[in-house]
């Protein structure tokens, strides 16, 4: 028999992760179970999207049945499904809706498509329900770096993204030339704490006065090129020192438009979201300057900063009170914008 809960399960197959959660009320997590594929893709140096999509094929039943057992709850006791359907990699979507809306066309569940970055940023409300829009949001993963206004559940304005690599991408370009390996972001993170932030001095690109884009392949390239011209002089290179220099001067320019774009719009709260939001120096950095600025900023714990199915499940929970919905014809957009393709996903 159903209690009076209302139960929400997201499923979430965007890039190399396979993972399910379910929700009471929007903001209790019953279960939140990720399979990862870490290991797999470290051989290859970065995700491979074929062998990401067969993983999701492969591990998905397993996952759905993991977090149903874990909740302690029946299908029948679901409320809605909520799904990612873009942006990310055709092929591992493809996966993740599929079998949503298998499940929900068996059995008369409501699906409810949802957007990756809307995910990340409705993270937030899980664990900081006081947290209610207008705010702004800083979105930082391995495929996105924005700058969003938050004016609504379903509701974005994109003030700024990078217009080449994401900060993620570029924290693993930088950790494989350090010979760090893969997934570069806390490995770059972890050996930064051992150097000096300020030995070198690597770019830092604020592109045009007023701008909240960013562009982050200038001082990554700058990392490659230091590196080669002291090998080819054949000095010994701190590592320490290197990763410490470009955390800085990444983060810097980050941190900086973040805070211009709050004191523009005069927001007094500002939300972190997507996998690098767990760096512990952009976390402390952020932290430090939102206190000095009278901003309340917001950040996850780690669990629910990485791809996970519980923040599909929040931001689908806010788009069930809202009355949005999907039909069964619901599809893949592997581009979605979340500023003008949101009703792409509702039916």
């Amino acid at each position: 028999m159903k209690d009076n809960r209302h139960i929400t399960m997201g499923i979430e197959s965007s890039c190399d992760e396979t993972a399910i959660a379910i929700l009471a009320d929007g903001r209790d997590i019953l279960s939140n179970v990720i399979s990862s594929q870490i290991e797999i893709h470290t051989v290859y140096g970065g995700v491979v999207p074929e062998i990401a999509s067969r993983h999701h094929l492969h591990n998905i039943p397993f996952v759905f049945d993991q977090a149903l057992e874990e909740a302690g709850v029946s299908l029948s006791e679901v409320d809605e499904i909520g799904v990612t359907a873009g942006p990310g990699l055709a092929g591992a979507i493809l996966m993740g809706t599929a079998y949503a809306k298998a499940v929900c066309a068996a059995s008369g569940i409501p699906l409810i498509g949802v957007h990756h970055i809307q995910s990340h940023i409705m993270a937030n409300l899980i664990e900081h329900p006081e947290l209610k829009p207008p705010f702004i949001s800083l979105v930082v993963s391995g495929g996105h770096t924005h700058l969003i206004e938050v004016k609504g559940y379903n509701e974005f304005r994109i003030l700024g993204c990078t217009r080449d690599d994401a900060v993620g991408e570029a924290y693993d370009k930088v950790a494989r030339v350090l010979g760090l390996g893969y997934p570069g972001g806390p490995k770059v993170d972890k050996l930064a704490k051992e150097g000096n932030p300020f030995a070198i001095e690597f770019k830092r690109v604020y592109l045009e006065k007023d701008s909240f884009d960013f562009s982050l392949s200038g001082t990554k390239t700058a990392v490659i090129n230091y590196l080669h011209k002291e090998e080819q002089a054949g000095k010994e290179v701190n590592r320490a020192d290197v990763a410490a220099s470009f955390q800085e001067a990444v983060m810097e320019v980050i941190i900086d438009k973040t805070m211009d774009a709050a004191k523009m719009l005069k927001c007094s709260e500002l939300a972190v979201a997507g996998g690098v939001a767990s760096n512990s120096f952009l976390r402390d950095k952020l932290k430090a300057r939102c206190d000095k600025a009278g901003v309340k900023l917001y950040i996850p714990s780690p669990i629910l900063c990485t791809d996970n199915g519980a923040m599909v499940a929040s931001a689908a929970y806010q788009k069930a009170k809202l009355g949005l919905k999907s039909d069964l014809h619901l599809d893949v957009y592997p581009g979605l914008s979340i500023e003008s393709g949101l009703s792409k996903l509702d039916a």
